[in-house]
């Protein structure tokens, strides 16, 4: 450009198209080279003008003057038209971004600030040149603040930034000014017609040849660029937003000085309970304890005499009746046992997590239900992760593009070996046996854009393999490219560098011309399809993550079989895919159905163990309706066994040791005898237990009710049948003995007659020995105490670094593929679970109001629902959000805009009336903006409108199409409309007035949000904690809002929130269960109290010993801890019953009586048959049957053991009533 000067153009008019651009997504046509005086604007092209470039028409016909044609200025309104579909949220960035390219095109002065450095003769117009590169002076201030009006706009479809797709293999991080306008120069980018090279300098520096660089005004994000417009909101400019108070950080550890304050008050509880126990040890050390003397007994005491004597008197005449008939109770006993099994044929096992813990009345569980019935139950998801190790990556230098690091996973063979997986499954069928016929992907598949009819390339596959399409020959490709001075060859890994740092790209920059966007025509975000990167080095990523998005269906729908047979040939093909590719690469998966059948397998494993000691107690809650789940089938069997056995053990014993009959007794009378005196305690063991289990039922977790009420039931049947069944068995085997018959072979004997003696054994001679006088020694009894008084106190210390939750790793077998995709995951992946932000009926988005206080863009409300979400995102390690949340209204408000072309009507024809695509050409579209001006739209705009937004499929003319990314956001009924009668999550208070016919009250509407990667069950728990707080302040604030309804609310919903909102704390309460001895064998208080101090002394380490043994307080331990409170009964409660009817003369050897006659038994009922049955649990393959059930209960039985065979005895000789 030789002139230089104001008024004087470089260019003006079209040339034709541009030789040098093969692949354009626009008309890639050139001006024609003329350093001439600027034209004239006048008719058509002046209109035009002040349409596109206001700025630029300065008055009349006879002022305004510029350097474009009409035909140009057609084109450039495209071009702004193509900007302004992702730039018109926020007004000055969309007029800024719109008067660059007014500036550079029509400028009247556009010699000024360019020169054309490069032509070529047109072909188009004779003997003229066509321009095919220029440059482009600016000032530094002026091309920064344009960019800093655009920096901060939002995509509310991906929750990015809309510059991440002007900014070309830079992204949004790493965009700056410079770069932003080098893309848009840019030749290669399918959208710029020619090369323009920018030159920003800065202020008081000059290029010389009277240049002078541009300096047009510029609005500022918080600037409206006209007076019918307004500022960008906060969510598109930061400098909009009003002050941010940072949330308050977490409290600090709870500390004393420097030492952690809950252990100081630890060892001052104990050195002050240990100072006070030693001290009243010391004042009754030098008093003699004094004997027992036969005295008067209160009124108290006699009552409880007359009820221990007829509770007696009552198992005496039972039995005695019971030895007399045996063969008809015991017939009786099977007969009922054997009917109420028979229930077992109507027994449903719930699998189901959600309806395992989640309460059906529980806020997590109606909240999923809502959910799932207005939008579907969420998408079923199939993973793979690809990873190398140990093979080294390589470091590329890019023609284009520049130096990157490349992991040795992201090679072309692994690649290729990855699109071969793909490939299979993609022509993988299953047989569905309901449906009689071949299911493949495609009858599965989520297609977001073409879900009536998909193929295979609709189904929406997260693979970086989707940046070339799935295609080989792609793969292959590779291309010269010259850029400036430098030149060679590009291949895929230019490709793939420019695709995961602008990942909407429709073309590359590259000479290979691709397309970023996947087959199915979404993008792939890398977030989603790598993992193990450091912060934006996606091609230093680590692992390669392909995801199968298929659709999920309620059960009883005929298409979930086809999910499930599509999923287990899914699951064969990967197994088939690690097997060859074992030797170099690392292959991990996963799929919904083999989630569940893992834990099915695992559970009925463990049902085979034991067999049948709960059928009875099932089959009635069967009967009764009430499901039942394997953990029960599980655990039940061993926990009767456990806390039963030693009813067995005691009365058999006792009947051994009291073999000789009294004179004139006979048999049967002798066998009533026995049970009067141990069935008492039995049947205090047996109540307290069953009592313990009933106030586990008050739960709302379905799995603890259930298991709550199939334990109590259980251990009631059981008492029940020892009462009759095992007593006639007893009485029978009586009778074998007398008659000298053998055991197993009853009809042979040896003729003689034989005797029921019994034997000492070796446990109680030891413990009367050797055990009980070193226990109750005067100086190991305190010693005893200071040892349980301290491991309580370090229990209580512990209890509070018990975690809460349960790992997903637990639940599954030790060689259960699942185990390495659980820890591949944890590993590699970038990004956290959708979080829908669910609005219930009953909010009116069509009003003003109601729409300002719902979107993010001009003119929304600062504290709307959206802004408030990604005001939350900027705290992730508080609100647990990393990705703002999708809207579909600011997007359906972008496709009204009426300066871009998305929402049209046709105006005549055969299709008047009716939606016109963005993609038509047809005429009578022209002039069919469906608003006229930019406005919100009316209640029935907004009934006729959204339909048609949800339903258009999103192209280069119009991105903000609804289809595949809102279609299942907003509930409507079945004939498209979204005027539907409010559906609350709760009733309709009385006064609530019902809902105008003018206002658009969707059934419900969601908005996708993302968090975090969360790696643990508390930070799930937190998640859900602070999306709930969340949720609840858009609440209030959306309640504010004139004509919103009292019961509408905004809650949160994830897939784990089912899951992880039951963890709430859980309180035991053992002083009920304690003074059930008052009110069954009426024992004094001060006897009944002695099991509370053992319980509370108990748990703590119960639940402390977590931090060492491995399993958090969660789920799992649910039904351990009133198995452990049930078992404690036992050990505590056989002895203290002993204790009371010991009739020595001394505390001490009273303790010491009890714990001989009774320890022995209670050792052999309870230890002995529990501990053999523990011991199998460790070898499970599952580590939750490891961890749960066998360390816990191993530790449950061992402490039992302590406390009711040393501490007990050492309690009552210290307090125990005389």
């Amino acid at each position: 450009t030789p002139l230089h000067q104001a008024g004087v153009c470089a260019f003006y008019g079209e040339c034709g198209r541009n030789p040098e651009v093969n692949v354009s997504l626009v008309p890639s046509k050139v001006p024609c080279l003329s350093n001439t005086p600027a034209r004239v604007a006048q008719g058509a092209l002046l209109s035009l003008l002040r349409a596109v470039c206001p700025e630029l028409a300065r008055g009349d016909n006879d002022t305004t003057r510029v350097c474009c044609s009409y035909g140009q200025l057609v084109a450039l309104r495209l071009s702004v038209e193509l900007s302004g579909a992702v730039l018109a949220r926020c007004p000055s960035c969309a007029r800024n971004f719109a008067n660059l390219y007014c500036h550079n095109i029509c400028s009247p002065d556009q010699s000024l600030f360019t020169n054309v450095t490069r032509v070529t003769n047109s072909s188009a117009v004779p003997g003229a040149q066509a321009v095919l590169e220029y440059q482009l002076f600016y000032r530094r201030r002026y091309a920064e603040a344009a960019f800093a009006s655009c920096q901060g706009v939002r995509l509310p479809a991906t929750g990015g930034y809309a510059i991440s797709t002007m900014c070309g293999r830079y992204g949004a991080q790493l965009c700056t000014a410079q770069r932003w306008l080098d893309f848009q120069g840019d030749k290669n980018n399918g959208l710029a017609p020619l090369q323009i090279d920018f030159q920003l300098l800065p202020n008081g520096s000059e290029p010389g040849q009277g240049i002078a660089p541009l300096d047009a005004p510029v609005w500022g994000c918080d600037e409206a660029p006209g007076a019918e417009q307004e500022p960008c909101s906060c969510q598109d400019c930061a400098q909009a937003c009003p002050p941010v108070v940072p949330p308050a950080d977490p409290p600090p550890p709870f500390r004393i000085g420097r030492a952690d304050g809950v252990l100081v008050i630890c060892v001052l509880l104990f050195a002050s309970l240990a100072l006070a126990f030693l001290a009243a040890v010391l004042c009754r050390r030098g008093a003699a304890e004094v004997a027992l003397k036969p005295r008067a007994r209160g009124r108290s005491q006699r009552v409880s005499d007359a009820w221990q004597r007829g509770l007696e008197r009552a198992f005496r005449r039972w039995g005695t009746a019971v030895a007399t008939w045996p063969l008809p109770v015991l017939a009786v006993a099977v007969a009922v046992a054997g009917g109420l099994s028979a229930g077992l044929v109507t027994l449903r096992l719930t699998t189901d997590p959600v309806e395992l813990w989640s309460a059906p009345g529980s806020r997590a569980r109606q909240e999923k239900e809502f959910h799932d019935r207005h939008f579907g139950p969420f998408l079923r998801t199939n993973q793979v992760i690809v990873t190398a190790p140990g093979r080294s990556g390589i470091t590329y230098d890019s023609v284009v593009l520049g130096t990157k690091n490349f992991s040795g996973v992201l090679a072309q063979d692994v690649l290729l070996a990855l699109l071969e997986l793909q490939e299979e499954l993609a022509g993988t069928t299953a047989w569905a046996a309901g449906a009689g016929r071949n299911v493949s992907l495609q009858d599965v598949c989520y297609a977001p854009l073409n879900p009536t009819a998909p193929g295979v390339g609709d189904c929406a596959v997260s693979s970086v393999t989707q940046y070339f399409q799935n295609n080989r020959s792609r793969l292959a490709l590779s291309a010269w490219q010259q850029d400036g001075k430098l030149q060679g060859t590009v291949d895929w890994h230019d490709h793939l560098i420019y695709c995961v740092n602008s990942p909407l790209s429709f073309k590359d920059i590259t000479a290979l011309e691709l397309s970023c966007m996947a087959e199915y025509g979404g993008p792939v975000f890398p977030y989603i399809a790598l993992g193990g990167y450091r912060e934006s080095e996606y091609t230093e990523a680590e692992a390669l993550i392909v995801t199968y998005s298929l659709n999920n269906f309620p059960a009883g729908d005929p298409r979930l079989e086809w999910a499930l047979s599509w999923e287990r040939q899914f699951l064969s093909v990967v197994r088939d895919f690690q097997r060859r590719h074992r030797h170099n690469l690392s292959v991990t998966f996963m799929a919904e159905v083999g989630a569940v059948e893992s834990k099915v397998t695992l559970a009925l494993g463990g049902i085979a163990v034991v067999l049948g000691a709960v059928l009875a107690a099932m089959g009635l809650l069967a009967l009764l309706g009430l499901p039942s789940s394997l953990i029960i089938i599980e655990v039940v069997p061993f926990l009767v066994l456990a806390v039963g056995a030693d009813n067995i053990f005691i009365f058999v014993q006792e009947l051994q040791q009291q073999s000789q009959r009294e004179p004139g007794e006979t048999r049967e009378q002798h066998l009533g005898r026995v049970l009067a005196q141990v069935a008492p305690s039995m049947l205090l063991c047996s109540l307290s237990e069953t009592v313990c289990f009933l106030l586990g039922a008050l739960s709302s977790m379905p799995a603890v009710r259930t298991f709550a009420l199939t334990a109590a039931l259980a251990i009631a049947l059981d008492f029940v049948l020892q009462m009759s069944g095992f007593v006639a068995l007893v009485a029978l085997d009586r009778r074998r003995q007398e008659a000298g018959r053998f055991d197993l072979c009853c009809c042979c004997g040896t003729g003689k007659e034989g005797t029921a003696g019994g034997g000492r054994g070796l446990l109680r001679p030891f413990l009367e020995r050797c055990y009980t006088p070193v226990l109750l020694h005067p100086l190991v009894r305190p010693a005893v105490g200071l040892l349980f008084l301290f491991v309580a106190c370090a229990g209580l210390f512990l209890l509070f670094h018990v975690s809460v939750g349960l790992d997903q790793e637990l639940a599954l077998p030790e060689d259960s593929y699942l185990l390495q995709y659980y820890s591949a995951l944890n590993q590699y992946l970038a990004v956290g679970v959708p979080t829908y932000f669910v609005t219930t009926g009953g909010y009116n988005f069509s009003s003003e109001n109601g729409t300002n206080a719902i979107c993010s863009s001009s003119g929304c409300d600062a504290n709307s629902l959206t802004q408030s979400i990604q005001l939350a995102t900027r705290f992730p390690n508080v609100s647990y959000l990393a990705i703002p949340a999708t809207s579909w209204l600011d997007d359906f408000l972008d496709w009204l805009n009426p300066t871009v072309r998305c929402c049209r009507i046709h105006q005549s024809g055969e299709h008047q009336g009716q939606f016109c695509p963005s993609t038509s050409t047809d005429p009578s579209c022209a002039l069919g903006q469906c608003l006229k001006k930019l406005r919100r739209p009316t209640a029935e705009e907004f009934q006729r409108f959204l339909p048609w937004f949800l339903q258009d499929r999103p192209t280069l003319q119009c991105p903000k199409g609804g289809l595949g990314a809102y279609d299942t956001s907003v509930s409507m009924d079945a004939n498209g409309t979204i005027l539907v009668p409010i559906v609350p999550m709760v009733p309709l208070p009385p006064r609530c007035p019902p809902p105008r016919a003018d206002a658009a009250v969707p059934a419900a509407t969601r908005f996708m949000a993302y968090q975090r990667p969360l790696r643990t069950s508390q930070e799930y728990t937190g998640a859900l904690r602070a999306a709930r707080a969340l949720a609840e302040h858009i609440t209030g604030t959306l309640r504010a809002v004139p004509g919103t309804d009292p019961a509408f609310r905004v809650f949160p919903y994830t897939i784990p929130s089912a899951h992880f909102g039951v963890l709430m704390p859980v309180l035991g309460c053992p002083v009920p269960i304690s003074q059930y001895p008052v009110l069954i064998l009426g024992y004094p208080v001060p006897i009944s109290g002695c099991p509370v101090p053992i319980l509370v002394s108990r748990c703590p380490y119960h639940d402390a010993q977590s931090p060492f043994w491995g399993p958090s307080g969660a789920r799992g331990a649910s039904p351990v801890s009133p198995q452990a409170v049930g078992i404690l009964v036992e050990f505590v409660s056989h002895i203290t019953c002993a204790f009371t009817r010991s009739r020595q003369p001394t505390r001490v050897a009273r303790a010491a009586e009890a714990t001989v006659t009774m320890g022995s038994k209670v050792v052999a009922g309870v230890a002995m048959t529990n501990l053999p049955g523990v011991v199998v649990l460790a070898f499970a393959k599952a580590r939750l049957v490891q961890i749960f059930f066998f360390r816990l209960n191993l530790i449950v039985t061992l402490l039992g053991l302590a406390h009711g065979l040393a501490f007990l005895p050492v309690l009552l000789s210290y307090i125990g009533t005389d």
